[in-house]
């Protein structure tokens, strides 16, 4: 499967679609607007380089993401972990928990995670 990466502004941007799609195109320029601060021309720049990557579909004014968040998120964890840890989830997970405690729930949600990926 093929990368998709985004940069800061992009994932921004893509947040909003996310957040409101379907959404008409001049509806989502008045959201970067207000809560990115990009005037409408920074919007339709990125929303035609996102169309282009193929992470949007703008069909009649109407945008809608072709991209998941989830698979954003995963790739992007992927690479956090691969550049900064060598690629071991184990030394993620020790500095993450370094300087921070769980809560019992969230002890127990990822141990439900873990025994359904060793599955």
């Amino acid at each position: 499967m093929e990368e998709k990466k985004l940069f800061d502004g992009e994932y921004r941007f893509m947040e909003l679609v996310w957040k409101y799609e379907p959404v008409r195109s001049m509806e989502l320029a008045r959201f970067c607007l207000e809560q990115l601060g990009w005037k409408k021309s920074t919007c339709f720049t990125v929303l035609k380089k996102l169309s282009e990557r193929g992470f949007v579909r703008n069909d009649m004014a109407v945008v809608t993401a072709i991209v998941k968040r989830e698979e954003v998120q995963r790739q992007e964890s992927k690479a956090v972990v691969d550049k900064s840890f060598g690629g071991s989830l184990p030394a993620f997970v020790t500095a993450f928990l370094s300087d921070r405690k769980l809560t019992k729930e969230e002890a127990r949600e990822l141990r439900t995670m873990i025994e359904k990926a060793v599955e």
